[in-house]
């Protein structure tokens, strides 16, 4: 018999260390480029930021100098800010404005996407078709009526009042988005809730609700973030009452009253946009999941 001899396992050459320092290199410079143009879009939307949160922080003989960092930060720019006289009120103000819209806007669009979504009836496409007209409308075309109506008629000039009741009517962009949204949800499980017992308004609060939880909330960041960031309502609406004003409307009297100032202008501009870069911050896994999923079905 003839023996076979195993061949001896020969051990695996080692790794150089200049080849393993250019394997490295090289795929830090393909991450580089693979990633290059979100870096630079990064950049090019976070250092207008950057440069006004440094600039809050610099004397008033430094702000628009040609230095970029402060020579000693100067935190009381804020505390100047809020103590001056009307700010807090523009705060609660804004804060009504936005939060009582947004709820009224999304308490009331909800069944009107759900029965567009959802329901079989005559007319059906001609209400879709309505809404999206009223996406289309500037709201500068109906502003001289409306404001004719709310102003000389009910007599709410100098309030917000004509800005958030109408909220609680639906809004076209709300409903749309929401509608969209709807269609994703299968209808076999609505109609493993009929078959349960489940009326159509239970439907809606116990299926339908959890299940458009992203939907609900890109559409109330949408609804905060409009309301937040209103200059034109206010203006037309408010103007007259200092003790009315926005966030948005107050800041271009701020700027005018301290137009040399411009660090403390920075600083309120800093205070205007930090609660709506943290909402958005906290809620920007649901916002995208909710807007990317309304154009799956049509």
């Amino acid at each position: 018999m003839t023996r076979v001899l195993d061949k001896p396992v020969r051990p695996a050459p080692p790794v150089s260390y200049g080849a393993e320092r250019t394997a490295r290199r090289r795929a830090l410079l393909e991450w580089i480029a693979v990633h290059s143009l979100g870096v630079a879009a990064a950049l090019f939307f976070t250092l207008p930021f950057v440069f006004v949160l440094l600039t809050s922080l610099m004397s008033d003989s430094q702000a628009l100098s040609r230095d970029l960092v402060p020579h000693t930060w100067e935190w009381g720019n804020y505390r100047k800010v809020l103590g001056t006289p009307g700010f807090l009120t523009w705060w609660k103000n804004t804060l009504i404005y936005a939060g009582l819209g947004t709820v009224l806007t999304v308490v009331s669009s909800i069944p009107v996407a759900y029965a567009l979504a959802k329901f079989r009836f005559r007319g059906r496409a001609l209400s879709l078709m309505l809404v999206i007209s009223m996406m289309m409308l500037p709201p500068q075309v109906i502003i001289i009526p409306m404001y004719l109506f709310w102003a000389k008629q009910l007599d709410l000039s100098g309030t917000l009042w004509p800005l958030i009741i109408p909220m609680a009517f639906g809004d076209a962009f709300s409903i749309f988005l929401l509608r969209q949204f709807l269609m994703t949800i299968p209808d076999e499980y609505l109609d493993a809730a009929r078959v349960d017992g489940c009326g159509d308004l239970r439907t809606l609060l116990r299926v339908v609700l959890p299940m458009a939880r992203p939907g609900i909330a890109a559409v109330a960041l949408f609804q905060f973030f409009y309301a937040w960031n209103d200059y034109f309502g206010p203006q037309i609406y408010a103007s007259e009452n200092a003790g009315a004003w926005t966030l948005s409307y107050g800041l271009e009297s701020f700027k005018g009253a301290h137009h040399t100032d411009w660090n403390l202008t920075m600083a309120a501009t800093v205070l205007v946009m930090a609660p709506v870069i943290l909402v958005f911050f906290f809620a920007q896994k649901a916002f995208v999941e909710g807007v990317t999923l309304t154009g799956v079905k049509g």
